[in-house]
């Protein structure tokens, strides 16, 4: 990616692809292309090969993660399964994950260590599962007050310890996910000193109301970013008073977001285009822009009818002469990771309904966006 701002990836010919996951040295890409099936690509030189399909689940694959340390898998979908796959010999071979669930598991994510994972899902519960090693089997525990409707996202602390979860009750929550059978005890923290099990540490409202459809720590732990879909993006901040900075964007809702460094953060979501925004020390939130920096297009003749034909365009009101958008998305973006770890990667990648992938490089993202460094 040298060079570039951004690599587009186009593998699934214009299918929406539902969730997508690098492996941890960015050679491979796993993506669901709205299916009950896993692709998995290998990077050779420039360009991109299948090099196998997993199709364990019987309905939509809803999302994956990909740990980088431990190189496992782990998928989850409407079959209400989880999936742990790993790599032997070439094969991927699948474990199936007791969640004990009757909805569909709509988010995943590997905890720092890999020791564990967290699975959200439509029984209004989230299932931290890990391995059981006397019964040779991932197992589950669930976290269930008091959460009142589906999990649509979920993200760990790096402490290894507590886990964030947005969901459609309008809440964001901190929960603590200590799993005494595996590991010690943990140290207080500031978001709350008491860590048992399923502990509620924040609890917070999504502003005026709306689905909270993704949330993310800071690489510190001590802040929270979520989105919503009144149009709105919040951050709490850890500690005794917990405060919270919420703006309202006059664009589409966004449907996903993560903390790439302590001050920074990239959402996107029905607009098609990454936006960046920034969390100073004084807890102010700003809108600062769009990573798709717009060319300004020649002047040409155009008729009143063309142009609002031009703004009715997927949700953007930027589009080219030829009707499509201006943005590098042409749909929704549904999906958004880190490329390499939090607050140390070397840029994102988001995924879209219109079945690109596209990974942001930050070192060529810095003269784009007005000269500002994403740090």
């Amino acid at each position: 990616m040298a060079g570039r701002d951004k690599e587009t990836i186009n593998l699934v010919d214009s299918v929406a692809v539902t969730c997508h996951v690098f492996n941890g040295d960015q050679t491979k890409l796993a993506l669901c292309p709205n299916s009950n099936e896993v692709h998995i690509y290998r990077k050779s030189g420039s360009s991109w090969s299948q090099e196998c399909v997993l199709s364990e689940h019987g309905q939509r694959v809803l999302d994956m993660d990909w740990g980088a340390k431990r190189n496992r898998l782990v998928t989850c979908g409407e079959d209400r399964n989880a999936y742990v796959w790993t790599s032997e010999g070439g094969e991927w071979r699948p474990m199936l994950v007791l969640l004990r669930i009757n909805r569909a598991a709509t988010c995943v994510r590997w905890s720092p260590n890999e020791e564990k994972f967290a699975v959200g899902c439509g029984a209004r519960l989230i299932s931290i599962c890990y391995f059981e090693v006397e019964q040779d089997w991932w197992v589950s525990k669930h976290i269930k007050k008091p959460i009142r409707s589906t999990v649509l996202s979920v993200d760990w602390h790096p402490n290894n310890y507590l886990v964030a979860a947005g969901s459609s009750d309008f809440k964001a929550r901190v929960f603590s996910a200590y799993v005494k059978e595996i590991e010690e005890k943990p140290a207080p923290t500031p978001w709350g000193k008491k860590g048992t099990f399923g502990n509620l540490m924040a609890e917070f409202s999504n502003g005026g109301g709306g689905w909270v459809h993704s949330v993310s720590f800071s690489p510190s732990g001590n802040k929270l970013v979520w989105v919503g879909h009144d149009s709105s993006i919040s951050v709490a901040v850890a500690g005794g008073d917990q405060v919270v900075t919420t703006i309202k964007q006059t664009h589409l809702p966004m449907l996903t977001c993560v903390f790439v460094s302590e001050k920074s953060i990239i959402a996107g979501g029905h607009d098609c285009s990454p936006y960046l925004f920034r969390h100073d020390d004084n807890a102010e939130l700003t809108a600062l822009q769009k990573l798709d920096v717009v060319k300004a297009k020649s002047a040409g003749t155009s008729s009143a009818m063309d142009k609002f034909r031009s703004l009715d365009k997927k949700g953007s009101t930027e589009s080219t002469d030829s009707g499509r958008s201006a943005s590098t998305h042409q749909n929704s973006i549904v999906d958004a990771r880190m490329v390499g770890p939090k607050g140390a990667g070397k840029g994102i990648s988001t995924a879209g309904v219109d079945g690109l992938v596209v990974v942001w490089n930050f070192k060529s993202l810095e003269s784009s966006i007005a000269g500002l460094k994403i740090a």
